[in-house]
């Protein structure tokens, strides 16, 4: 029984501990801050769930980079109190994360884990573009960074746009700058200076001529060729324009059939990279969430597909897809424009992927919440049953018993043209 107190005694310290380390701000904290100070923020709301759940999550942020001796500060915010700071941030949902430094916000789209986090700090926090002096540090970044993108030469106006697109894509990725002698004798490089992308093993260097702008080139190569792709990672690369090549799977003690579909797509990704590494990635997910929602239904797994999210559209293979040759086909019949895309992003889809998302929400707040459910479900028909009531007494009564509309007989005229009609007629008569 001690034991047990002692146990709760300790839980309640580490956590009153943790929450000295994240501060609660609110809207003076514009005016109080100081002009160098880095700042990680989370805006949330009361009554928000994934904000309660972030929160644990939150003070373990605090106390590890106050133990790590890091300049971050750590706060939250109450965005529905301290309404003047989330409209500075222009904080649209909960719990939004974000980062001031030297004036400039930065904002956390991705994972809300721990590692997830960590890293997005460290990295907008740091410098813009970080120098390797030497083989050995080289050696370091390479074995961290699955993608890395490396500025080798002297200073130039190349540089200088490496520099400007480091500024708004450090929230995505690293960037560094290397003199060519510490680089691996392996890499050769035709001319300084240049920059160069290292990933899937290999590397390749960006060509203004064949690339293009060098901010949307990064952009585009950020992430590996193929990869283990979730939702936050998937939503990411609708901005790269490139189409992605998904084999959806269980997400625990794959089928044959998974394994064959996520083997196949790893084969082509490394063979048929000259190819097709310019239009499309590959991957695999193990949860079909997020394209239930892009395709309105329930999708079958194990099953290939090709989402394009800039548009939120996406295609199926016309037949059976068992060998390398038919996915091939298929990825063809996408570029030539032979398989019709499906889904998209006009105002008809929206509409209806958004009675999608509330008949799901729906039927979960109906599942695990069966009293919350029929109380909303009440509210609304309610809400809809006085609007249609005032809509109805509001509507002009087409007949009218007023007594000057009677007429000798007591008999009330069916409309105003009836009765000029009728006053015509007795007028002709006489």
């Amino acid at each position: 029984m001690a034991d047990k107190r002692n146990s709760i005694l300790l839980s309640v310290l580490l956590l009153v501990s943790a929450s000295a380390f994240v501060e609660e701000l609110d809207d003076s904290f514009m005016e109080n801050k100081a002009a160098n100070d880095i700042w990680l923020i989370k805006f949330y709301a009361p009554w928000c769930i994934l904000c309660k759940q972030l929160d644990p999550i939150w003070h373990q942020i605090g106390s590890e980079l106050k133990s790590l001796g890091s300049p971050i500060n750590v706060g939250k915010s109450d965005a529905t109190t301290s309404t003047g700071l989330a409209k500075e941030f222009r904080v649209r949902g909960y719990p939004a994360i974000l980062m001031l430094k030297k004036g400039v916000k930065y904002n956390y789209s991705g994972p809300r884990t721990k590692d997830g986090i960590m890293d997005f700090a460290d990295r907008v926090a740091g410098p813009l573009v970080r120098s390797l002096s030497s083989l050995q540090l080289f050696q370091h970044a390479m074995n961290r960074h699955d993608v890395m993108f490396v500025y080798v030469g002297a200073t130039s106006q190349l540089k200088g746009n490496y520099t400007s697109a480091a500024e708004e894509l450090i929230i995505h990725t690293y960037f560094f700058s290397a003199p060519r002698d510490i680089l691996p004798k392996a890499v050769s490089l035709s001319s300084l200076p240049t920059v160069v992308v290292f990933k899937d093993g290999t590397y390749f260097t960006y060509n203004e001529q064949h690339d293009g702008d060098l901010k949307t080139w990064i952009n585009r190569e950020r992430f590996p060729n193929y990869f283990r792709i979730n939702g936050y990672t998937l939503y990411a690369m609708g901005e790269s324009g490139k189409l992605v090549v998904l084999a959806l799977v269980e997400e625990k003690n794959l089928c044959e059939k998974s394994q064959r579909y996520k083997s196949l797509l790893e084969k082509v990704a490394a063979e048929h990279r000259e190819i097709y590494s310019r239009n499309f990635y590959f991957g695999f997910m193990e949860e079909s969430d997020y394209i239930s929602g892009l395709t309105m239904g329930e999708v079958i797994v194990p099953s290939l597909i090709v989402v394009n999210l800039s548009i939120d559209g996406y295609f199926l293979p016309p037949g059976i897809v068992e060998t390398e040759r038919h996915l091939l086909d298929f990825m063809n019949g996408v570029l030539d424009g032979n398989i019709q895309c499906q889904g998209g992003n006009s105002i008809i889809q929206r509409t209806r992927r958004f009675v999608y998302e509330m008949k799901v929400k729906l039927v979960l707040v109906f599942s695990q919440a069966p009293l919350l459910g029929c109380f909303l479900f009440g509210i609304v028909l309610t809400i809809a049953s006085v609007f249609c009531y005032l809509c109805c007494k509001a509507r002009p009564t087409l007949t009218n018993h007023d007594d000057d509309d009677d007429d000798e007989d007591g008999i009330p005229l069916l409309a105003p043209s009836l009765q000029r009609h009728k006053k015509r007629t007795n007028k002709k008569s006489d």
